[in-house]
Parts: structure tokens; sequence; C-alpha cells
């Protein structure tokens, strides 16, 4: 079993910055490829970046690239996605997920082991 416990959600004003945090406990942090997915209201579940279990590979939703950024501590057991340029569509419930699968498709929700509880995003106009 994997526990998966995210932090650092809020309100913030368009234009500024937040840093997701998600703590893992476990199985092997190392051995995980690691997501971030977001949840607006009445919308589907949506990816917004993976990293793979190395960190050296990541990934973005176009409607994030060039504002966020993730990166992993395997020291800390913790995925990081740090938000820059925030706006009001970026509102949402952020999950991290945890996949322990040799065959990883990062942008796939379906793929993914492990789900945190969700953190809220809010970001005024």
């Amino acid at each position: 079993q994997v526990q998966l416990v995210e932090s650092g959600g809020g309100l913030v004003q368009a234009g500024g910055s937040l840093r997701l945090s998600c703590a893992a406990s476990g199985r092997t942090f190392s051995s995980s490829a690691m997501g971030w997915f977001r949840q607006a209201p009445g919308k589907e579940r949506e990816f917004v970046a993976a990293i793979s279990s190395s960190g050296g590979r990541t990934y973005y939703a176009d409607s994030v690239k060039g504002r966020f950024t993730i990166s992993r501590d395997d020291a800390e057991h913790t995925v990081y996605l740090q938000m820059n340029s925030l706006k009001p569509e970026d509102t949402a419930v952020y999950y991290c997920a945890a996949d322990f699968d040799a065959s990883w498709s990062p942008k796939s929700r379906t793929g993914y082991d492990y789900w945190g509880q969700g953190t809220q995003v809010t970001v005024s106009s």
C-alpha cells in the first residue's frame, strides 16, 4: 500500500504562485513514477504533469507548460508541483498519483495505482 498526502493548496490571486507537495509513504518511493492531475467542478479529472521514477523525464499538459514545474525529492519521499503565473482557469482540486508499473503512460489517469485525497487550489481574478 501507498499513502499519498497533498498539501500546499490555497487561495491566490491571478499571476501568483503556489507550490504543492505530495508526501508518500509505504512502498519504495524511488520506484514510482508520479503524476499530478486536477479536477474542476463539473469537469473530468485531467492530466497536469508527471515525472519518471528516475526524475529524468517530465511531461506537462499544454495548458501549464512553461508555468508549472514538477520535481521530486526521493530522500524526502515527496513530489512537488511549482505553479507560477496562475490563472483563474487553474482553479481545481489537485491530486497526486503514483504508478509502479513498468509500462507507464504518464498522461493517462487510469494507469496510476494510488491517489491522494487532493488539495484545493483557487485562483481569483
